[in-house]
C-alpha cells in the first residue's frame, strides 16, 4: 500500500508541476525545485523481487516457510508471503479438484461435494491472519509516524514564515533558517495526500525568506552560482542516461537525480525556467523509454504465453496408449525432449500466466515419464521371464539334437520352433547369444538328418536297381510261360512290395513298366482274381478281390496321411530355417526338393485311392 501511495504521489507531482510551469513567475517563487515523476509500473517491483524456489515444495514445507516469514520484519516479507500463499493454494486447488473428481466418479451429485478439512490450510490461514494483524499494526505505526512528520514539517514552515515576518532581525536568522531547511529534509515521510502541498508550502516559505532577507548580494549570487553548477551537472547526468542500454537501471538513476534536484536550492530567476525545461526534457526521454519497455515486454510476454500454450496442447495430445515397444517409447521420448527444448528457448510470460503454464507443461512431462518408468519396469520383468523360457528351449533342443528318432525328434523340434516364435523379446545383450545357442542345436539336428537323407538316396538307387531286376524277371517269366509262371509272378509282386522308395524322378517311369508287365501277366497267364490296382497289385493272387481292394486302400491311405504329416513338418521347418542358419542355403534347397517330392507323391496317392474307390 505504501508503494501505491508513493506512485500515486509521483503522478500527482507530475500533473501539478506541469500546470505550474506555465504560470508567470516572480522572485518569490523557485520554479526549478519542482520535479517530474512518472508512476513506476507495478511490474518493476515484481521484476526486481527475489524469486523463491518453491517448485516441488509440499504444503507442509510451504507452511513452515510461512511460519518462518511470520517471525521476520513485516516490511521485508511482503513478496515472499504472496509467493508462498500462491504456491500453497495452487497445490490445494489440485487436491480439491482430485477429491471432487473421485466424488463425482463414485456417482455423487456435484452440489453435495464439500472438500475435506485440511490441517495445513488451517495452519496457513492462522499464519496469514497473524501477518495481516502485524501488517495492520505496521501500517498504523507508519501512518502515525507520517502524521508526526507532517506536524513537524508544518512547525518548521511556521518558524520560517515567523522569521520572514521579522525583517529587522532577519540577517541574524540566516544560519537558523539553513538548519530549519535541513531539519525539514530530515523529518522523514509524510502522508502521500499531503506531501506535495507541504513541500510547496515549505518552498514558498523558503522563497519568501530569501526575498525578504535582503541578504548580501554577493552571498546570494554565490549561492545561486553554486546551485546552478550542481543542477547543470544533474542535467548532464540525466541526458547521459539516454545512451544507457539498461532502461531499468537508467530509470532508477533518474529517480536518484530527481531526489538530488529537490535538495539543491534555487538559481537566478532568469535561468530557472530554462534549466528546469532542460532537466524535464531529459527526464521525459527516459520516462518514455521506460513506458515503451514495459509495453514491449507485456507484448512479448503475451506472445510467450501463446507459444507456451501451444506447447502444452502439443504435449497433452501425445498418447501413450499404443506404445508397446522400447523403440516406440524412445521415439515419443525424443518428441517430449524436443518440446522441452522449445520451451527453454521461450522467454517469460506474465508472472501469473507463466506459473500456471509451467505447472501445466510439467504435469504432462511428469505423467509421460512416470508411465515410461512403469513400462520399463514391467518390460524388465517380462524380458527376464522370456529369457528363462528361451534358455529352457535351448536346453531341451540341446538334449534332443543327437536323437536318431528322426520322425519324433523332428516333430519336437518343430514344436519348439513354434514355441520360440510365441515368446517375446529378451534383453538385447542376451538375445544374440541365446538365439545362436538355440539355432545351433536345431542346425546340428537337421544337418544330421540331412546326412541321413543322403544315405536314403543311396538306398533309393539300390531299390531302383532291385526293381529293374524284378521287371527283367517278369519279362522272362511271361515270355517262358512255364507251369509255375503265375506263382513266380506273384512272388515277384511280393518282392516288389517289400522294396522301398526309388528316386523320385524314376518313380513314375519304373512303376509304369511294372504295371504294364503285371497287366500282361494276368492276361497272358490267365491268373485268377481281380486285376491288381495300384502299387499293391502283387497281393491280388492271395486275397479275394474285395479284401485286396480294402487292404490296398488302407495301405494307400496310411501312406497318404504319413506324406501329409511329413509335408507339414517340412513346411514348418522352412518357415524357421530360411534365415540366420549357418548351412541355410543347402538345407533349404534340400527341404524344398523334399516338399516338391512329397506333394507329387500325395497327388499320386490321391489318384490311386480314387481308382480303388471307383473299382
Amino acid at each position: 500500500m505504501m508503494e501505491q501511495r508513493e506512485q500515486s504521489e509521483s503522478m500527482n507531482n507530475l500533473e501539478k508541476d506541469q500546470a505550474l510551469s506555465t504560470e508567470p513567475q516572480n522572485e518569490a517563487q523557485v520554479v526549478e525545485n519542482e520535479e517530474v515523476k512518472v508512476e513506476e509500473p507495478a511490474q518493476e517491483a515484481h521484476q526486481d523481487a527475489p524469486r523463491l524456489e518453491l517448485a516441488g515444495k509440499t504444503k507442509a514445507e510451504l507452511v513452515d516457510l510461512m511460519r518462518d516469514a511470520a517471525t521476520r520484519p513485516i516490511e521485508d516479507v511482503k513478496d515472499e508471503v504472496q509467493a508462498i500463499k500462491a504456491a500453497f493454494f495452487a497445490l490445494r486447488r489440485d487436491e480439491v479438484a482430485k477429491e471432487k473428481e473421485e466424488f463425482l466418479a463414485n456417482g455423487n451429485d456435484e452440489s453435495d461435494f464439500t472438500p475435506k478439512e485440511d490441517t495445513d490450510e488451517n495452519n496457513l490461514k492462522e499464519l496469514l491472519n497473524v501477518l495481516k494483524e502485524r501488517r495492520t499494526e505496521y501500517n498504523a505505526a507508519q501512518e502515525a509516524n507520517r502524521e508526526a512528520n507532517l506536524e513537524k514539517k508544518r512547525q518548521i514552515i511556521a518558524l520560517i514564515n515567523e522569521i520572514a515576518n521579522d525583517p529587522d532581525n532577519i540577517n541574524r536568522q540566516f544560519n537558523r533558517v539553513k538548519q530549519l531547511q535541513q531539519d525539514f529534509k530530515d523529518a522523514g515521510e509524510v502522508p502521500a495526500t499531503a506531501d506535495t502541498e507541504v513541500w510547496k508550502e515549505f518552498q514558498r516559505a523558503t522563497e519568501r525568506f530569501y526575498d525578504v532577507l535582503k541578504m548580501n548580494k554577493e552571498l546570494r549570487d554565490y549561492d545561486f552560482k553554486k546551485n546552478l553548477e550542481l543542477k547543470q551537472q544533474l542535467c548532464e547526468e540525466a541526458e547521459a542516461l539516454d545512451e544507457e542500454a539498461d532502461i531499468l537501471s537508467a530509470f532508477r538513476k533518474l529517480q536518484e537525480l530527481h531526489s538530488k534536484w529537490r535538495e539543491i536550492g534555487p538559481v537566478a530567476k532568469e535561468l530557472r525556467e530554462e534549466l528546469w525545461a532542460r532537466f524535464k526534457a531529459a527526464s521525459s526521454a527516459i520516462n518514455k523509454k521506460y513506458q515503451t519497455f514495459f509495453e514491449d515486454r507485456k507484448s512479448k510476454e503475451k506472445e510467450n504465453a501463446e507459444a507456451k500454450t501451444v506447447l502444452c496442447e502439443k504435449i497433452e495430445q501425445i498418447s501413450t496408449d499404443d506404445l508397446k515397444t522400447y523403440a516406440q517409447w524412445d521415439e515419443v521420448t525424443k518428441q517430449i525432449i524436443a518440446l522441452q527444448e522449445d520451451w527453454k528457448k521461450l522467454g517469460y510470460a506474465s508472472r501469473k500466466a507463466n506459473a500456471a503454464l509451467f505447472a501445466r507443461f510439467r504435469k504432462s512431462c511428469d505423467e509421460f515419464f512416470g508411465k515410461k518408468a512403469e513400462f520399463y519396469k514391467s518390460m524388465k520383468e517380462e524380458l527376464s521371464s522370456n529369457l528363462a523360457k528361451k534358455i529352457d528351449l535351448c536346453e531341451r533342443a540341446e538334449a534332443l539334437m543327437d536323437s536318431t528318432d528322426w520322425k519324433e525328434a523332428t516333430d519336437k523340434f518343430v514344436e519348439m520352433q513354434k514355441e520360440w516364435k510365441t515368446i517375446g523379446p529378451v534383453v538385447k545383450k542376451y538375445s544374440d547369444n541365446v538365439w545362436k545357442r538355440f539355432i545351433a542345436a536345431c542346425d546340428h539336428f537337421f544337418e544330421q538328418k540331412k546326412k541321413q537323407n543322403v544315405n536314403v538316396h543311396v538306398v533309393e538307387h539300390e531299390n531302383l536297381k532291385a526293381k529293374k531286376e524284378i521287371i527283367a524277371s517278369l519279362k522272362s517269366t511271361i515270355e517262358e510261360a512255364a507251369e509255375d509262371a503265375a506263382q513266380n509272378v506273384r512272388d515277384l509282386m511280393d518282392r516288389w512290395q517289400e522294396i522301398g522308395h526309388v528316386p523320385f524322378k524314376e518313380k513314375d517311369k519304373i512303376y509304369a513298366q511294372y504295371r504294364e508287365l503285371i497287366d500282361k501277366a494276368f492276361d497272358t497267364l490267365n491268373m485268377r482274381g481281380s486285376r491288381p490296382t495300384g502299387g499293391n497289385a502283387s497281393r491280388g493272387g492271395r486275397q479275394s478281390g474285395s479284401d485286396r481292394g480294402l487292404s490296398e486302400r488302407d495301405r494307400l491311405v496310411r501312406n497318404y496321411e504319413q506324406r501329409l504329416s511329413e509335408l507339414k513338418t517340412f513346411e514348418n521347418n522352412m518357415g524357421f530355417l530360411t534365415a540366420n542358419t549357418k548351412s541355410g542355403n543347402s538345407l533349404v534347397q534340400e527341404m524344398e526338393r523334399r516338399i516338391a517330392s512329397l506333394k507329387e507323391e500325395i497327388a499320386d496317392l490321391e489318384q490311386r485311392i480314387k481308382e480303388l474307390d471307383n473299382a
